[in-house]
């Protein structure tokens, strides 16, 4: 007798939507609320879960500074209107250990890190992925712009159908194992518009709610101001340098400063502009200098997360595109691994400004795969 087999649903498994669990990561804004209403309506057993990642009161250390709950708040609204549980977790500790200390520590260390790297690798796509596991869910979705795409060895990380709202950047680090068990259902749309039409759709409060800008501990843009909360003392005075040895005034502490910076430097009356080209952390000394000392063409990388069909280290070379700023183009490069999970990365063409804490990215050259990526770990 034969099987009955039940068609795939938009998920990808073999069963009716009803008999198929999904966790949506919900962190109160458009773009998680449109998932879990979508896929809500189209039947699925859906469960919200939230993160309480953090204190925004404690962070900014004033009061009335209650942006989380208020996200919270919203998340919650979303799932009593479309009729599916709502689970609010508190991960204030796993967020701090994982994700706020390094990146304290890495700014001190005159670094510039990207802490939502960090929070999708070691909380959202870790800690949280492991409780939809034990909430028996087949799969987690999450509201990120990116796509997953079934290919010939099995699911592929694909940029976002929209290029101005890809977040390929901040999603290297996701592993063939996660791949498998999430679900990325905006990647496809063609704008941000399209995902507010939803929201407009299925009537949700939270369709005109603005995006975020900043890093969500770090809501009023002033790092340095949370690191001097988190490491009292750190903003340690030193000397503004030129690279060729004069010293060319005061600064109040290496963490007000990033490679790359030429404003607010307070160095005025020099006829040449100069940017930060070094931090020097051991002797509190800001570098300055002309911005073609900014150029760089080779780059350390380490911690590579490789999503290609063979080992990262089977090939002398690998001809990719690289990006190794989030806001800039993917531009060609030749990646020559040291390891399995270490290389070196020869860019054509020179970039500016490539800093020890940012992420480099690797794309296929000939169309929207993301191959990984690694940790940028000191200069060239």
């Amino acid at each position: 007798m034969a099987l009955d087999t039940h068609p795939l649903n938009s998920l990808g498994f073999a069963k009716p939507p009803a008999e198929t669990r999904v966790v949506v990561a919900m962190s109160g804004g458009v773009d998680s609320s449109v998932v879990a209403a979508q896929l809500a309506e189209e039947g699925y057993d859906v469960v919200g879960v939230t993160l309480q990642l953090y204190d925004h009161g404690a962070a900014l250390a004033k009061k009335g500074a209650c942006c989380a709950g208020i996200d919270i708040h919203d998340a919650r609204r979303v799932a009593e209107q479309m009729g599916f549980p709502h689970y609010v977790l508190d991960y204030e500790n796993i967020f701090r250990d994982a994700v706020i200390e390094e990146f304290a520590d890495s700014y001190l260390g005159g670094a510039t890190p990207v802490p939502c790297i960090r929070c999708n690798e070691r909380v959202k796509f870790k800690d949280l992925l492991e409780t939809a596991r034990d909430l028996d869910a087949d799969c987690m979705a999450t509201g990120h712009y990116i796509q997953r795409k079934i290919g010939a060895h099995g699911p592929e990380l694909h940029c976002a159908a929209d290029a101005g709202r890809d977040q390929s950047y901040f999603l290297f680090s996701t592993t063939p194992e996660q791949l498998d068990y999430l679900r990325f259902p905006l990647g496809h749309l063609p704008s941000k518009a399209a995902t507010r039409a939803l929201a407009e759709k299925y009537g949700l409060s939270v369709a005109d709610k603005p995006d975020s800008q900043d890093i969500c501990f770090v809501p009023d843009g002033n790092y340095a101001g949370v690191i001097e909360k988190l490491r009292p003392g750190a903003a340690e005075p030193g000397e503004i340098v030129h690279a060729d040895g004069r010293v060319l005034g005061r600064h109040t502490g290496v963490i007000h400063y990033t490679i790359g910076q030429r404003r607010g430097l307070g160095i005025g009356g020099l006829t040449d502009p100069l940017y930060v080209v070094k931090l020097d952390v051991d002797t509190r000394r800001v570098v300055v200098g002309p911005k073609d000392m900014l150029a760089t063409r080779v780059v350390p990388i380490r911690e590579i997360n490789w999503l290609g069909d063979s080992p990262f280290d089977s090939q002398k070379e690998w001809h990719v595109s690289v990006k190794v700023r989030s806001t800039r183009p993917p531009r060609e490069a030749i990646i020559r691994p040291l390891s399995a999970t270490a290389a070196q990365v020869e860019l054509m063409t020179p970039e500016e400004g490539v800093s020890p804490g940012q992420a480099c990215v690797f794309y296929q050259t000939d169309n929207s795969r993301i191959l990984g990526g690694g940790w940028i770990w000191r200069g060239a």
